[in-house]
Parts: structure tokens; sequence; C-alpha cells
């Protein structure tokens, strides 16, 4: 299937407002298309917003340009097929209860500017440009607050409707790396989040970690709005953990994992799978708010977390998604992410670097995020011969898992019976294999152990 490019979808936007313009209304652009363009920033969605057209007209005027597509027929969306088009009408909204769904929404084609962006989350957002003129209609002071890189709602009655606004502050403000502004910030303070649905949430927090420069800002805004606790408390549980100064001295748990997260923020467009590899880099030390202890001669230890963290990942994950496959992937990351660094430093042996990289779920984030976590240390200078020396050792691994390998069958044709020892053997084989063996004098060792065992 073929989508429209930006600039196709814009041309097209342009004819859908000459045509609205001819049946004698008028169609605004919205949204991210008018914040980014403002910004000199590249948008893929196109929000077209059409006043003084009933549904049914604006619906028959679209089936001129392409297929309809119904997004939301009852709410006035539409889009058309193959684009990246979205065409609604001005609409009221009241909430009546207390989820995200709980809105009575009534279409309203002869809405005013005014009363249609006041729904609007922050100023930011409110802005509107006529898709065909180009004119900027900006009633709350969103073009300046942009400038001055400022997170600001653009009214406190509407706003309060909507909990998720709460995450969409942090969100916004790592993505446009501003600030919130104190009274935003005091109604976000104030708003109860605990009915949001969690794919709500995720999505927010997907958006931080992959858009934003320093999704850090994502995380210190949900501090400073104390609302951590409810889909984050085992990240909250890292702060004021201390750190062995000696190699920490960035401070506590939270601050090293925040810089650890922007570090990786500079990585992420070089990972397999950027998403779960932010992830990764989010909780690879939750495990130190229960593993850290102070020794009787003062110093700061945190042995073992990189294995105490995983029920604390595994319960931080499932709060925000089911995706099984991330979340091993996540697990796993936390597991080995220890071990890159420390072979690394001591130019470790062959066996030890491909036992590392068979364990991997992703051995080539792997290495990414050991160099995020050595690099999130206080402004201390990564040693990118380090990262070297583990691509080098990457590419002996995939050499060596490309020669021939003792497989079940050639145990079972040997002589050696499926039980409950046989895995072991197997996985013997592999090692021996990642020691330097070729498959017939691996074959052969892991048939005199065998023997040897009976005889035991």
């Amino acid at each position: 299937m073929i989508v429209n490019t930006f600039e196709q979808d814009m041309a097209l936007a342009r004819e859908i407002a000459r045509r609205v313009g001819e049946a004698g209304g008028r169609a605004m652009l919205v949204g991210g298309v008018v914040r980014d363009g403002l910004m000199g920033l590249a948008c893929k969605d196109i929000d077209i917003e059409v006043y003084g057209l009933e549904p049914s007209a604006l619906k028959a005027l679209l089936s001129t340009l392409g297929d309809v597509v119904e997004k939301g027929a009852s709410f006035g969306v539409y889009g058309l097929a193959h684009t990246n088009l979205d065409v609604a009408m001005p609409r009221r909204e009241r909430r009546t209860g207390d989820r995200h769904t709980d809105f009575d929404v009534s279409v309203d084609p002869n809405l005013s500017f005014e009363a249609a962006t006041m729904r609007r989350d922050f100023t930011v957002n409110a802005m509107m440009r006529d898709a065909l003129t180009g004119a900027l209609i900006d009633l709350w002071g969103g073009q300046a607050d942009l400038e001055n890189r400022v997170i600001r709602r653009v009214n406190d009655m509407t706003f309060r409707e909507d909990a998720l606004r709460v995450f969409r502050a942090a969100q916004f403000a790592a993505r446009l790396e501003a600030g919130i502004e104190p009274q935003t910030l005091m109604l976000c303070r104030e708003m109860d989040v605990t009915c949001l649905s969690v794919e709500r949430v995720f999505e927010e927090l997907s958006k931080a970690l992959l858009k934003a420069r320093r999704p850090s800002v994502f995380f210190r805004a949900l501090r400073d709005m104390d609302h951590l606790k409810e889909y984050f408390p085992e990240l909250e549980a890292c702060v004021g953990v201390m750190q062995n100064p000696v190699y920490h001295p960035e401070g506590d748990v939270f601050e090293h994992t925040m810089q650890v997260l922007d570090c990786s923020a500079g990585l992420r467009d070089r990972a397999k799978w950027p998403l779960a590899f932010m992830l990764s880099a989010l909780t690879h030390d939750l495990g130190k708010a229960v593993a850290t202890e102070i020794q009787p001669d003062g110093k700061i230890t945190s042995y073992g977390h990189e294995v105490q963290g995983l029920p604390l990942c595994d319960k931080q994950l499932r709060r925000l998604t089911n995706q099984a496959k991330l979340i091993e992937y996540v697990k796993n990351m936390m597991w080995l992410h220890m071990r890159p660094n420390v072979l690394a430093k001591c130019r470790s042996k062959k066996k030890k670097t491909r036992q590392l990289f068979d364990l991997s779920a992703c051995p080539e984030d792997l290495i990414l995020l050991s160099r995020a976590d050595a690099s999130g240390k206080g402004g201390e200078m990564y040693d990118a011969a380090n990262e070297a020396f583990l691509r080098e050792r990457l590419e002996d691994y995939r050499r060596v898992m490309e020669r021939p390998m003792v497989t079940g069958k050639d145990l079972v044709a040997a002589g050696l019976k499926p039980g409950p020892a046989f895995s072991g053997w197997l996985d013997r084989a592999r090692q021996l294999h990642f020691a330097g063996l070729d498959r017939e004098r691996a074959l052969k060792q892991v048939l005199a152990e065998a023997a040897g065992r009976r005889q035991e």
C-alpha cells in the first residue's frame, strides 16, 4: 500500500480547504502540524478542522477526493485512504465520569474558534492555521510560549477534565525541551491519574523515550508533580538510594538512571529495537533499590542488583504493557548489562565474550546499553575503545556461530539417550564450541565426559 508523502498530503489539505471554502466553510490546520511547522520540524500527520459544514456535507465533499475512512463518524472525524490526513469537525466535550472514555461529545459546525480551541490541552497545541491562506490564528499565546519553551494549560477548568494531560505535559516538556508553567504544574499535582488506561500512559511514555533528546525531563517533571508513584513506583524507589561516589559521582540511583537515559537517547537510532532499548536504560538499575548496602567500612555496594532487579523490572513493565517479547528483552538486558564493560576493560578471552553474546537477546543493543551505562556518571568520558573491542568480538561470535556445531541429533546418534542430563550435555557441547573446539572434537569430549559420569 502506497501512502502519500507529506507534500502530497499538504497539497490535498489545500484542495480540501478550497472546496470547503466554496461550500461556505473554512478548513483549519490544527495541532502538531502547526506547532512543528513553527519549529521547522517535519510532521508526519496532518490534522484539519472544518468549520461551517454539516457532517454529511463534509463526508460528501471528502468522497470526491478519495475513499473516506470513518475514524469516528459520530464525533465528526474522517480520514482519506492512503493518506496521513485526519479531517474533523469542531466539537463540544463534557466530562461525565472518571474514566478517559467518560465524555459527552457533540459536533458543532458553528462553534467559534475560541470555544473550539479552549478544549485543547496546551497553548502550543491550540494554534490554528488557515489551510488555504496560511494565516495563523493564535488566541492563547501559543507562539510566544513555543518560542520561550513554556508548557502552559489553555484553560483551568477544561484542563482538569483529562488526567492524561499530566503525562502529556511531561512528554511535551521533554520533546520541546520546555519548562512547565508553575500554575500548570500545580494543576497537574492535584489531578488523579489512577483511572487512566495503561495504554494511554504507555503511549505518552513511548513518545518521550523515542522523540526527546533528553527523555529524563519526562521523569523529572513527573517527580515534580508527585506522579511517579502511580505508574513508576519502582523507579521512584531509586530516589535517595546512594551509590559509591568513587564510581558514581553523579549522585543517587535515580540521577544515574536519568543520565543513562539521556545518553541512550543519543544512541537509540543505532539500536535494533529503539523502544525496548530505551526501556532497558530506564530499568537497568532498579535492583539497586533493594540490593544496596553500606558495609562496616562505610563502602556502598549493590552486589547482585542485576539479578535482584529482575522481579522489579517485570512488575514495572507489566504495569504498563503486556508485550511479552518486549518484557523478556528488557529483563535480559538488565541481567547482562554489567558484563560487557567488565569484559571490555580486562580485554577478556574470546570464550567469555562468545558466551556473553550467546546469552543476549540482542547483542548489538547490549553493547549500546553498556556504553550508555558507563557514560551516565557525571559527565565521565566514555572510552570508545571499549565499544570497538566489543564490536570486534561480536563479529568473532558471529563467525563462530557459522561453524558446524554439535546438535541433539548428533548426541542421540552417538548413543546418548534423551533424559534429565541431555540438555546439560548439549550445553556443554555449545560451550566447547565457544572455547574453539570443532564439531568432531567437541562431540568426542562430551561423549568422554558422559562416559566418565556413568562410571562414577
